[in-house]
C-alpha cells in the first residue's frame, strides 16, 4: 500500500516536503495534485520510475511525458529554446499550459517522443507542485493520472478516494491536498514550427487568447 501524506493546498508543510523529496530521489513514484488533475510522477531521471508508470498506464513508446519545471530558466536547460518562444512563453509561466519542445542533450532520450525528439514542458501554477520541485532540485518526469480500462470507457473517478484507491497498490506515495478533483486537463501549445499550434483547448486557454491576440500572432488549432 501507498503511504498517504496530507498537504496544505496553498501552504504545504515544509517537512512533510522535504520527505517527499527524499523519497523521489530514493526512486519513489508518487500520485499527486497539479494545477490541472492529479497526475503520476517521479524524478525525471529515474528510469526504473518511468518503466513502473508506462506500465501503469500501459503506454506506448510515443506517448508525449510533461516536464514539471521551476522556472523559465529551467526550460531554457532542457529545451531548445528560439528568441520567439522564450518571449512567448515568459508571458504565461506559472500556468496549466505544456508547451511541446525540442529537448536539449540534458533529457534522457528514453523520456522523449522517438521520432520528434520533443517533450512537454510546464511550469505549474500551484504552491505543492512548486514546492517538490525546488526541492528535488530537478524536473519531474509526469503523466496525468488515468486507469487505461477507464480511459478506454471514458471513465475517470470522481471523488478523491476513489482515486486513491485505484492507484494505492501502484505506487509509493500518495498525496491528498484534501481537494476535490479537478476535471480540467492542461492546455497544450505545439512550439515545434515556426508558428505556435494548439494542440488541446484546457485550463488558462484564454490565457493563449489574451496574449496572442495582444502580440498579434495568429491562433492556430490543430485539427
Amino acid at each position: 500500500m501507498a503511504e498517504k501524506i496530507k498537504l496544505h493546498p496553498h501552504t504545504p508543510h515544509q517537512k512533510r516536503v522535504f520527505e517527499i523529496a527524499d523519497r523521489l530521489r530514493n526512486g519513489d513514484i508518487m500520485l499527486f495534485p497539479t494545477d490541472t488533475q492529479y497526475a503520476l510522477g517521479c524524478a525525471f531521471d529515474n528510469k526504473k520510475g518511468l518503466d513502473r508508470i508506462r506500465q501503469i498506464r500501459r503506454l506506448e513508446s510515443d506517448h508525449l511525458f510533461t516536464l514539471l519545471i521551476d522556472s523559465l530558466s529551467g526550460i531554457s536547460k532542457f529545451a531548445q529554446l528560439s528568441d520567439d518562444n522564450f518571449k512567448i512563453i515568459k508571458r504565461f509561466i506559472p500556468a496549466a499550459i505544456t508547451f511541446i519542445l525540442p529537448a536539449t542533450k540534458e533529457v534522457p532520450r528514453l523520456l522523449l517522443h522517438p521520432k520528434r525528439k520533443t517533450i512537454g514542458f510546464r511550469v505549474p501554477d500551484y504552491p505543492i507542485s512548486q514546492s517538490i520541485i525546488e526541492e528535488l532540485g530537478m524536473p519531474l518526469l509526469v503523466t496525468s493520472a488515468k486507469m487505461p480500462e477507464n480511459t478506454l470507457a471514458g471513465e475517470q473517478a470522481v471523488y478523491p478516494d476513489d482515486l486513491f484507491h485505484q492507484f494505492d497498490k501502484l505506487v509509493d506515495l500518495v498525496l491528498d491536498h484534501e481537494q476535490p478533483l479537478n476535471p480540467i486537463e492542461s492546455t497544450i501549445l505545439d512550439m515545434t514550427g515556426n508558428t505556435p499550434v494548439v494542440i488541446r483547448q484546457g485550463l488558462d486557454y484564454n490565457k493563449v487568447e489574451d496574449v496572442f491576440l495582444s502580440q498579434n500572432i495568429e491562433i492556430v488549432v490543430a485539427e
